[in-house]
């Protein structure tokens, strides 16, 4: 052993641990959703994996292709809803998955059943996959809101965030991290590979009251209403102090990581071409906004809170505004004003 090598800790705190831990605070807790949260665990290390060999599997870009033998090669976008959707349903707490890779949502059979309902997206950011840049996973968690006897449907996954029982995404970056709140707070663990565990790393992790980056594509200015491109505006030409830099990968779960370590804001507003927004609410706007309320952050839609929203469709789009409260309250004020 060199004299940098750190000695490993045997008593670490593991994701499993962790949940386990928080499963005890709770008397009446079944154990189902420290079972869920373990299968959405393993669905995350194995779309890691794939992450890391991309390359070398011609796993590159997104859909799906033969090689020269005729075989099908999967693409990471398609494996990675696989794996979720297998872990899920294998689970026997899940009763129905809403995926942002399938057009409706899926029944898990009745006698694998449980009582939570996912909604997620399995590769966040695909389209970044071709040049490196970092993906993630995004997931959220409701009970079965309708009668235990009647089979789910979709309009059971149709629930406010403010209903939500936990809310998670995994960042494929650097190093992989998952970042999870079952509704106290939130907590990061990074994997480690010499061990197949995620280990806390990050422990109530808070987003600053204010930061100093905002996260917009400025190649969309055009298409921003008034109130946006005044704000944004604000942020690079202010009339005191130093300007906010200027931070946007285009992987939402990147964006929003790099605003709760850091503060500011993120934003994707609706557009002349996108007027509802462009990004899903159920399983993208809602439960980042979760894990950003529950780290000390604001998210809206311009107009109401985001965990508010009452959604109409699985794959209905929002505009939203994420990041530390007194940069997210600059904009709602904007806006308000322009109204």
């Amino acid at each position: 052993m060199t004299s940098q090598s750190q000695p490993f800790d045997s008593n670490c705190m593991t994701l499993t641990r962790f949940v386990l831990a928080e499963q005890r605070k709770v008397p009446s807790a079944t154990g189902d959703l420290t079972q869920l949260l373990n299968s959405i665990q393993t669905a995350v290390k194995a779309v890691s994996s794939a992450v890391r060999k991309a390359g070398i599997a011609n796993m590159y870009g997104i859909a799906g292709s033969t090689n020269v033998q005729g075989e099908e090669v999967k693409k990471l976008d398609v494996l990675s809803n696989e794996l979720f959707i297998n872990m899920l349903t294998s689970s026997f707490t899940s009763c129905l998955l809403v995926s942002e890779e399938n057009p409706t949502a899926i029944e898990v059979k009745s006698e694998n059943q449980g009582k939570y309902i996912v909604c997620f997206d399995p590769l966040d950011g695909s389209s970044n996959i071709d040049c490196l840049v970092s993906v993630g996973s995004i997931f959220g968690i409701y009970r079965k809101a309708s009668q235990d006897d009647k089979p789910p449907s979709e309009a059971d996954a149709l629930q406010p965030g403010s209903k939500l029982v936990a809310a998670g995404y995994a960042l494929y970056g650097s190093a992989t991290m998952m970042v999870l709140s079952i509704g106290r707070g939130v907590n990061g663990f990074t994997y480690d590979p010499a061990i197949g565990e995620f280990i806390l790393t990050e422990r109530n992790m808070r987003v600053p009251i204010r930061g100093k980056i905002y996260s917009i594509n400025e190649g969309n200015e055009k298409t921003w209403d008034r109130a946006v491109k005044e704000y944004v505006d604000s942020k690079k030409n202010p009339s005191s102090g130093k300007p906010y830099g200027a931070r946007y990968v285009g992987s939402m779960v990147a964006d929003v990581h790099r605003t709760i370590k850091y503060g500011g804001i993120f934003m994707y507003p609706a557009t002349k071409d996108n007027p509802n927004g462009k990004l899903r609410l159920l399983y993208e706007c809602i439960p980042m906004a979760y894990i950003m309320k529950e780290a000390g952050g604001l998210a809206s839609n311009g107009e109401i809170d985001i965990l508010d929203i009452v959604p109409t469709s699985i794959h209905q789009r929002s505009p939203i505004y994420l990041g530390s409260t007194e940069d997210v309250q600059d904009v709602l004020r904007m806006i308000k004003r322009y109204k």
